[in-house]
């Protein structure tokens, strides 16, 4: 008979600390923290992605690709505007 009195206030008690209104700024509070926590880490991947194609890029800008065609000349009358066949 006590025992099931305690039980009960017990049991009271334990709804009365979750339904608090501290209770619930703190579970509010601990919501708020984590998504902070997930938004720096998003931040800071897009930072480390950003920073790497940045490196990526300036190394890629002294590289200069440089295609060159020979082309053999037989006689000089076939080729138009040529500084050989104007003699300079």
């Amino acid at each position: 008979m006590i025992r099931d009195d305690i039980m009960e206030v017990k049991k009271q008690v334990k709804e009365m600390k979750e339904q608090s209104f501290a209770m619930s700024l703190l579970s509010d509070l601990k919501r708020q923290n984590r998504r902070m926590f997930i938004i720096i880490l998003v931040i800071l991947a897009m930072f480390t992605v950003l920073l790497g194609y940045t490196i990526y890029l300036l190394n890629d800008i002294g590289t200069i690709e440089e295609t060159t065609s020979t082309q053999e000349i037989t006689d000089i009358e076939t080729i138009n505007n040529s500084s050989i066949r104007n003699g300079k």
